[in-house]
């Protein structure tokens, strides 16, 4: 059985998760409120992350420790990468192989990080089992779409939940095509 690949993901209320170019500066009010939004608890859920490169690069550009101790972290690009701790490895798999290869190293659970190219990517190729989205109380107008390709499916609500920052979570699950009307 394949691991579950886990988009949680932060976005803006109009669906973005970073500027134009990039930049997630608007997410550090909520960051500063103290309060991490179930994150500690999600990311002891997971064993294991599966990243882009521009995702990759982002969080090398932040600088300081790796922020994912603990768990294999797969990137998925075709030209070299600085490896930025022991346990990620850089490659040039397609996310099928990459995921296939995390659980056969006993993934059962695995973090989609940010990334609308590769979210997408693991949705039209059907691999993307949940989606938790944390949409922060801010509108961008433009940006880095959630998603970088068009789609249409059916989620069932798993969870919401609502924080004092303004934040509201929505934990869906994907419902099989063949549940499509």
């Amino acid at each position: 059985m394949r691991a579950a690949l886990i988009y949680y993901v932060a976005a803006s209320l109009d669906g973005y998760i970073a500027r134009p170019d990039g930049r997630v500066d608007w997410l550090k009010p909520i960051e500063e409120a103290g309060d991490d939004h179930g994150y500690q608890a999600f990311y002891d859920s997971i064993d294991g992350l599966l990243m882009g490169r521009v995702t990759y690069e982002t969080v090398l550009a932040f600088g300081g420790d790796w922020p994912y101790p603990g768990k294999p972290c797969t990137v998925l690009t075709r030209g070299d990468l600085p490896q930025a701790a022991s346990d990620v490895r850089i490659c040039h798999d397609t996310p099928t192989q990459a995921i296939e290869q995390m659980t056969a190293a006993g993934c059962k659970r695995i973090w989609l990080v940010g990334g609308g190219s590769l979210a997408g990517t693991c949705y039209s190729a059907g691999l993307l089992d949940e989606l938790v989205v944390s949409f922060i109380p801010h509108l961008l107008g433009a940006g880095i779409l959630m998603f970088a390709t068009g789609l249409e499916r059916r989620l069932q609500l798993r969870e919401q939940r609502s924080f004092p920052t303004g934040v509201v979570q929505l934990h869906y699950q994907l419902l099989p095509e063949a549940e499509l009307p």
